[in-house]
């Protein structure tokens, strides 16, 4: 019973006064065990196990005279008692059959299923939307929509076939879903009646409900307009689809970033205007653009990259000090943990290395003391959780307060995990609003850039060099880090 549950998720109109007698009517029907074999309803020939099986099972069926509760005893007693000495070896014949076996069981279900909602046309044609979710039985969900199929056996199964892929509007559709549907049944209004008097098909409409897919634009306006909702849920419905369907174009975005590009290919995308502050943050969109933050620019000059363990913010942060180094830019660079950053220490205009977990403030002073807005001097900073109480805070708080006047910036990774940032030198970069996520996992990272996040971004599996990138513009933007 919790199979077909799964299968009749979505709720189904209420056509028939007598529920409790339809309910008694199906748990019958699932009761019923005929002869005639699930192949013939089958979308593909029977294999030559399945084959096997039909035979086994005709020959098994009990002689006039013969009680079937015998028969099954008798071939329960033959499966728990084999003959002595002998073993009941397990290979791949038997796993496929039994594989095949609830299969077609599956598919008699379906079946049954859709004999007991014939005469209920629009319930029907709602359970079968939500058959076609499995690719192996579209072929069958449109054989039994065109004529009423006749009983087939079937034994309890469980499957996930009829799973829709999680969404990453999932939040927005369901609320989207649930405002159409309470006011359609509050209208009374089928699938069939919403097509008439939409001029959008049924057939998309139950398409859309069983496949908790995004309608189209126009259908949601044309829905709002056949069910005279007010003003306040009429706003509401479109901020619904507005906010569903950014969440499903970042998802295509994402999944249109470049698999692997080197920071020379992705250097050579650079556009020659662009200022030595600019930093190299990312790779995105169909014609592969690079962006990043100009350091020189915004609410504060500084940068965030944060993300989980393997994520990729290290590889990152080499993209951006080697982006500000190939045009001249002067960079000191701080490792306090093993870090690809250290093996940039010998480049030309390096100012300074540090690779200690403490960090003094008449170095850091020594390491940016030549800086001006004609020649500025960059620090970049990966594992900086861990000089969040060192000695040099209050220099490093400085580069940021001051840093547009005296030509310094600040570009700071950290793990997700040590988040939030808190008070002190730390904290002071979120004043920049904007910075790099890398597979995010929480929601709480939203806040160390300055903008919000929901479930498009966070919980994705953890996938080096793809992140969202935040320029303080209120947007994020899916990326790909070179290397």
């Amino acid at each position: 019973m919790a199979s077909v549950q799964s299968w009749l998720k979505p709720d189904l109109p209420d056509r028939h006064s007598d529920a409790g007698g339809e309910v008694s009517r199906f748990k019958n029907l699932w009761k019923q065990a005929f002869d005639e074999t699930v192949a013939q309803a089958s979308v593909q020939p029977p294999t030559h196990a399945a084959a096997s099986r039909d035979e086994t099972k005709a020959s098994a069926q009990p002689h006039e005279g013969q009680s079937e509760q015998g028969v099954g005893d008798s071939h329960q007693q033959a499966e728990q008692d084999p003959p002595a000495g002998s073993e009941t070896p397990v290979d791949a014949d038997q796993t496929s059959a039994r594989i095949d076996y609830a299969e077609e069981s599956l598919k008699g279900l379906i079946i049954n299923a859709a004999q007991a909602l014939w005469d209920d046309k629009d319930a029907l044609r709602v359970f079968l939307g939500v058959v076609r979710r499995g690719e192996g039985f579209v072929r069958l969900a449109d054989a039994v929509a065109e004529r009423r199929p006749a009983n087939a056996t079937f034994y309890g199964v469980r499957s996930r076939e009829f799973e829709v892929d999680t969404s990453p509007a999932r939040h927005e559709l369901r609320m989207l879903r649930r405002l159409l549907n309470e006011r359609r049944l509050k209208l009374g209004l089928s699938f069939t009646d919403l097509g008439k008097q939409s001029g959008v098909s049924s057939d998309d409409w139950i398409r859309w409900y069983t496949h908790d897919e995004l309608p189209r634009r126009d259908a949601v306006v044309a829905f709002s307009h056949v069910t005279r909702l007010t003003l306040k849920d009429h706003v509401l419905l479109l901020g619904l689809w507005d906010a569903a369907h950014e969440a499903l174009e970042a998802q295509r975005r994402f999944e249109a970033l470049p698999t692997r590009i080197g920071f020379d290919e992705a250097s050579s995308l650079r556009e020659s205007a662009t200022p030595r502050t600019w930093a190299l943050a990312g790779v995105a969109g169909e014609e592969q653009r690079v962006y990043g933050p100009d350091l020189a620019t915004g609410t504060a000059p500084a940068f965030v990259v944060a993300g989980p363990p393997k994520s990729g913010r290290s590889t990152a942060l080499v993209n951006i000090a080697l982006s500000l180094l190939s045009v001249g830019t002067r960079v000191a660079l701080a490792a306090p943990e093993a870090s690809p950053l250290r093996e940039l220490a010998d480049r030309s205009g390096v100012v300074a290395c540090f690779v200690r977990h403490g960090l003094r403030t008449d170095e850091l002073e020594e390491a940016v003391s030549s800086a001006s807005p004609e020649e500025p001097v960059i620090v970049v900073i990966d594992d900086a959780n861990v000089l969040a109480e060192c000695e040099a805070g209050s220099m490093l708080e400085s580069l940021v307060q001051h840093g547009f006047q005296e030509g310094t910036a600040l570009v700071a990774a950290l793990r997700e995990d040590k988040l939030p940032l808190g008070l002190g030198w730390l904290g002071e970069t979120e004043k920049a609003h904007r910075g790099l996520l890398l597979s995010p996992q929480e929601r709480s990272a939203g806040d160390v850039i300055g903008v919000r996040i929901g479930d498009s971004v966070i919980g994705r599996p953890i996938t080096p060099g793809r992140g969202w990138l935040h320029l303080g513009d209120g947007k994020l933007m899916a990326v790909a880090v070179p290397g």
